[in-house]
């Protein structure tokens, strides 16, 4: 019989690390299921009376929060939870989570596979676009939003037809046609799950008939004749798909020939972080490198998209550095 003179209760850097794994799973349950917003607008909730209105198993219920109380998110007494002093915090920022284990959480589950060359061909990861599509909708609000209505509203003209490449859920584009009641847009995502939850949401804001979603690679597709009317072009938190640097610059060109009217193209994005400590990392900012790494995409800093500009045939008119969980930029483009 094997024995060891170790102390388990001494593990604390991996209890605290294995704790706050399955507390970041339970944050994005706890979003998913309504949980967080009925403790930030209640500022309690029993777990029992909470299963049983949502139809869950209970003990699975006690177990979500028990995680989050395990890295003090929350207190539980019994079946009872109410916030903890970090809860704001974890509120504002669960869609950073949810994007992670959710929308990613295959893609670091077989992490072992991914990193091995061999592997490394054809569609050889997956990840939940709906989920992804749900988290970006919340990050863009207040990671982008801030900076990108200031963007808009200083064009000097009003679009009549916008188009958003990797359109995810379409509220950008949703929310600009709220603003301009004369607007028409064209959602282009590659994604068709989250082009019918799209296409479904606009119905339901009555905006369906202004509105058209084509799915399509924003890097492969070919012109359309809604394409050559599109005066505002946008691009969120999608761009380092363009590249490595010579697909980005042809990328950049192909826009100019699919979109001959576009007077400006707003091209907001997470860029690579430069000379910070891996120790250091924000919140999101690690996850998202990580991820792209193994998904074997390059992501750009903001001197190599600078870089690219001129000879994909745009003037960067205005930068505007939002730099709040992973280096953002949006960059303010007009045809040259």
């Amino acid at each position: 019989m094997h024995s060891t003179d170790t102390d388990a209760g001494s593990w604390t850097t991996a209890a605290r690390i294995y704790n706050s794994t399955v507390a970041a799973w339970a944050i994005s349950a706890a979003w998913e299921l309504g949980a967080l917003d009925e403790l930030h607008d209640r500022g309690f909730l029993d777990t029992a009376e909470f299963a049983a209105r949502h139809d869950l198993d209970p003990a699975a219920t006690l177990g979500m929060f028990r995680g989050l109380t395990s890295v003090g998110i929350v207190h539980r007494d019994g079946t009872r939870i109410t916030p903890a002093e970090p809860f704001a915090e974890i509120h504002r920022t669960r869609s950073l989570f949810h994007w992670l284990v959710r929308g990613n959480g295959e893609l670091f589950q077989q992490m072992p596979s991914v990193l091995r060359n061999e592997n490394r061909f054809g569609s050889f990861y997956r990840r939940d676009a709906v989920a992804i599509s749900r988290a970006c909708k919340e990050i863009s609000a207040f990671c982008y939003d801030p900076w990108f209505w200031p963007a808009v509203d200083g064009l000097g003209f009003v679009p009549q037809v916008t188009a958003d490449l990797g359109c995810g859920s379409g509220e950008r584009l949703m929310q600009i046609l709220r603003r301009h009641p004369g607007t028409r847009a064209v959602g282009i995502d590659i994604a068709g799950e989250s082009l019918k939850v799209a296409e479904a949401d606009a119905v339901e804001a009555g905006l369906a008939t202004r509105i058209s979603f084509v799915e399509a690679d924003m890097l492969t597709m070919e012109p359309r004749p809604e394409f050559a009317e599109v005066e505002l072009l946008t691009c969120f938190m999608a761009g380092h798909d363009f590249w490595p640097r010579e697909q980005c610059v042809a990328t950049l060109t192909r826009l100019r020939r699919l979109f001959p009217r576009v007077r400006r193209f707003l091209l907001g994005d997470a860029t690579r972080s430069v000379g910070v400590a891996d120790q250091d990392t924000r919140v999101f900012t690690l996850g998202f490198e990580v991820a792209h790494d193994l998904m074997d995409t390059f992501m750009p800093t903001v001197g190599d998209w600078e870089s690219v500009f001129a000879e994909g045939g745009w003037d960067l008119r205005r930068k505007h550095t939002i730099d709040m969980v992973a280096n953002e930029v949006i960059f303010e483009l007009e045809p040259r």
